[in-house]
């Protein structure tokens, strides 16, 4: 039996969505176990260029099981649209299952994440005001809403007064709003609950069934362990746990399921959103290298916003494989650096005089490091035809290697293109 764990090492766009659509075609069950609408996964195949944000990356794959998990921000309307559009595209009818005990995001989440990143400003947290902290606040503070709760219009209107009782004097008292009449959110939620009444299930018992008899399940991460809200670059992190440690809580399966972690690691460093970013590059260098980046440049698939742009961060990603507990590293994106004579990598951080290179310093320490910076030679030919490790360019072996050493994880798979046919397996 295997369920195998596919997550971010760093700040999230790292290429997990094209890693998932690979691996899916060898599984039955593909599960989304946290997070929501609020980030995207980008895919391409013969149907075409997809970015994902709210299904699982296996549904271009008719007879697989695509799960939404108890721990994920369901956010119904992008849900429903996204399949919308794959069936508008000509991708087969996908088999999509939705937990019963998922939570949902509700119009008032995006309307209050709108609000506050407005009141912050210039020190807003780069939000994607898609409401996931505020669903999540509502999550832990047991003001939540669950899918079967949808089915039940007195349980789900009581649900909703609860819930909007302190935000209404806040939408009166701090953003100067008018209150929200929870009677006129139930048309909308209702409507939603019978789209949805088909896909809605047990899923966390389909799962252990699952694993019982032996049928491979693939867990797929959002963002990356740095975006982590225990481990990651607090505050500037997402809401729920991206470590692979979550992923059977969050997808419904015993703590002792997982045996294969891939840890997806980028040849270079990007990411989307505020935060301490070391290794970050400014001007014509980060341009150049967000323009050479992935199928279409560096771009946010959900925002569109320019991703910041920055060489491998080798203290960052060995501290992101270690929390993830990675058996194994998925590199990817190792055919953009081409381009280079030699390639600058973020070996260690000057910080307060000192060379820190084993520990990823706290939040608070990051603004004031600087990245202690090495040259690697480059291999200035494209690699994008390449599919055997020993056919890549020597240079570019060192550079696998390197980073091999760097995180202290076997690199198991090189991405040189954004097909799923561009993979290199070791």
């Amino acid at each position: 039996m295997t369920v195998t764990a596919i997550v971010g090492a760093n700040w999230g766009d790292e290429g997990k969505g094209k890693m998932t659509d690979a691996l899916a075609a060898k599984s039955s069950y593909v599960v989304r176990y946290q997070g929501g609408s609020n980030a995207g996964h980008t895919i391409i195949n013969s149907y075409g260029k997809f970015a994902l944000h709210m299904l699982p990356s296996g549904v271009f794959y008719p007879e697989i099981t695509n799960v939404i998990g108890p721990g994920t921000a369901l956010d119904i309307d992008v849900l429903l649209r996204e399949r919308d559009e794959l069936l508008a595209r000509g991708v087969p009818v996908p088999r999509i299952v939705i937990s019963e005990r998922a939570q949902v995001v509700l119009s008032f989440h995006r309307l209050f994440d709108e609000l506050e990143e407005e009141r912050l400003g210039a020190a807003s947290f780069g939000s994607t005001k898609r409401g996931i902290a505020p669903f999540y606040a509502d999550k832990y503070a047991k003001l939540g809403v669950q899918v079967a709760e949808l089915y039940d219009e007195e349980r789900l209107l009581q649900r909703l007064e609860q819930s909007l009782a302190a935000k209404n004097v806040l939408l009166e008292q701090l953003y100067n709003r008018k209150p929200i009449n929870a009677r006129d959110l139930l048309p909308e939620l209702l409507e939603q609950a019978e789209k949805l009444r088909s896909f809605v299930c047990d899923t966390s018992k389909l799962l252990h069934d699952a694993y019982r008899n032996g049928e491979s399940i693939l867990l797929e991460g959002q963002l990356g362990a740095l975006r982590d809200p225990d481990h990651g670059i607090y505050p500037y992190s997402t809401s729920s746990s991206t470590l692979a440690g979550f992923a059977p809580i969050g997808a419904g399966l015993p703590p002792y399921a997982i045996t294969r972690i891939i840890a997806v690691v980028k040849a270079y460093s990007s990411c989307v959103g505020a935060g301490p970013f070391v290794s970050e590059l400014n001007g014509a260098e980060a341009d150049e290298l967000r323009r050479l980046g992935g199928d279409a440049g560096e771009f946010g698939a959900l925002t569109g916003r320019p991703r910041r742009m920055g060489w491998f961060d080798a203290v960052a990603t060995r501290y992101g494989c270690m929390l993830q507990g990675a058996t194994e590293v998925a590199l990817t994106n190792l055919d953009v650096l081409g381009y280079l004579d030699e390639i600058p990598v973020c070996t260690g951080y000057e910080l307060d005089g000192q060379i820190v290179m084993e520990h990823f310093p706290v939040t608070a320490k990051l603004d004031s490091a600087k990245p202690v910076l090495e040259r690697l030679p480059g291999w200035k030919c494209d690699i994008s035809h390449v599919r055997s490790f020993e056919q890549l360019p020597e240079a570019a072996q060192q550079y696998v290697n390197f980073v091999e050493a760097a995180v202290g994880v076997r690199v198991g798979s090189i991405s040189v293109g954004p097909s799923r046919e561009q993979l290199i397996t070791r």
